[in-house]
């Protein structure tokens, strides 16, 4: 049986971490950032000779500084680190379990070493981590992570007060497994991604299922405003939270799609099939004034977030995932594959039949055949010639279009 490789980053918040702890992490990211941004002044052909024993002086564990060096090579863009997380290789930490207890053992300040307990929210993340006491998986890096949330606390005595600390304290284990190669499966759903619509899924009997993207539209006109308000009064730090707030809303609502995408295709034993949109933002082209409006832009479309997020749960659900060429699925009728006539959210083929352009496309999408298809050659230049069509073929010459699809799927008269 072939085997597919499987990479997750777990991010796991620390079990009750007390404040002299969160403050010496705090302390040693800021030593950390400092070293980094020593190794930027270096010139790159220098910088690559440096390890550990140059930086004896420094209290931070040697296999925390080589992985500074090593991110400090990387970065070859960057002037100034404004925050370098302290991060080790998979030799620097391990997992422990003492009842129900998970924790992490692992040894920044030399000499020291620290075992903390782990917050568990999912279920799922406790069979990652058994695994990895049972070294069934391969383990990857460990970084420590501070979020920007801030959270408040009431104290336990004295005044009933309310204080405030910034940031929640993350370690984010980078874990690669191997998972069985999903089944061959027989039927397919395409699933076509838009901006009206963030993904439409369709079976091949026809039923199908829709994500408007009304919500997003919204979201991303509401913060471009803000934005504006904001960069008249030169408010650049309330930006960057604002910035980050919607960048993880937007994340949240493609996890939210893509894990009912894959939930979609496993209860009817099917595979997804996701158009190929690869450079889309450079060959669709798009005016000022609509690209002005953050709601309809291609620029502020996540749509490879999605197809990524898709991917990777459909691999671990052992769901079969690909891609396929994105040419003429929107302008092809999905019952013969004849180009047809798209205006908005209608499509309509030459004998008058009309449907949801968006569900079209996803038949087209989960019916695509590879390099044989089922269009008959002969029929369609008969369509092409007939006369009485109300707005032609999309506009184009009747005798090039559809034998040019039919050359590019490989099929012959």
């Amino acid at each position: 049986m072939f085997m597919a490789i499987l990479t997750l980053t777990l991010k796991l918040p620390f079990y009750r971490l007390n404040q002299c702890k969160s403050q010496e992490f705090d302390r040693l990211t800021k030593l950390n950032t400092g070293i980094g941004n020593q190794l930027l002044e270096i010139p790159k052909t220098d910088r690559r000779k440096y390890t550990s024993k140059d930086f004896n002086h420094v209290e931070i564990g040697s296999g925390w500084i080589n992985q500074t060096i090593r991110n400090s090579c990387a970065a070859t863009k960057v002037k100034k680190f404004k925050y370098l997380p302290l991060e080790v290789n998979n030799q620097g930490w391990r997992i422990e379990k003492k009842g129900d207890i998970y924790s992490v053992a692992f040894s920044i300040i030399r000499g020291v070493k620290k075992r903390i307990p782990l917050a568990i929210h999912q279920s799922n993340h406790t069979d990652v981590l058994d695994k990895i006491i049972a070294k069934s998986t391969k383990k990857g890096s460990l970084k420590l992570w501070k979020s920007k949330k801030r959270v408040r606390n009431l104290p336990s005595h004295g005044k009933c007060k309310t204080h405030s600390r910034q940031g929640i304290w993350y370690v984010l284990l980078s874990v690669s497994m191997e998972v069985p190669d999903a089944e061959p499966v027989k039927n397919w759903i395409g699933v076509d991604r838009g901006q009206n619509q963030i993904a439409v899924a369709s079976l091949p009997d026809g039923f199908g299922k829709f994500w408007n993207g009304r919500q997003i539209k919204h979201l991303r006109r509401r913060y471009q405003k803000l934005r504006k308000q904001l960069q008249k009064a030169n408010k650049r730090k309330v930006i960057k939270r604002l910035e980050s707030k919607e960048r993880r809303i937007i994340t949240y609502i493609n996890h939210c799609i893509s894990k009912q995408l894959v939930q979609f295709a496993s209860y009817y034993g099917m595979g997804l099939r996701f158009e190929d949109l690869s450079n889309i933002r450079q060959t669709s082209k798009q005016s000022k004034k609509v690209r002005s409006d953050a709601g309809n832009s291609r620029h502020a479309w996540s749509y490879f977030q999605l197809e990524t997020l898709t991917r990777y749960k459909a691999i671990k659900n052992g769901v079969p995932f690909e891609l396929v060429p994105a040419p003429y699925t929107s302008k092809s009728d999905h019952r013969n594959g004849v180009i047809g006539k798209r205006n908005g959210h209608w499509f309509r083929g030459f004998d008058g039949y009309q449907c949801n352009s968006d569900w079209n496309a996803s038949q087209n999408i989960g019916q695509w055949l590879g390099f044989s298809c089922p269009l008959d050659l002969q029929k369609t230049v008969f369509v092409m010639d007939a006369d009485g069509l109300k707005d032609g073929v999309n506009g184009s010459p009747p005798s090039r279009v559809p034998m040019r699809r039919a050359t590019a799927r490989g099929c012959s008269s």
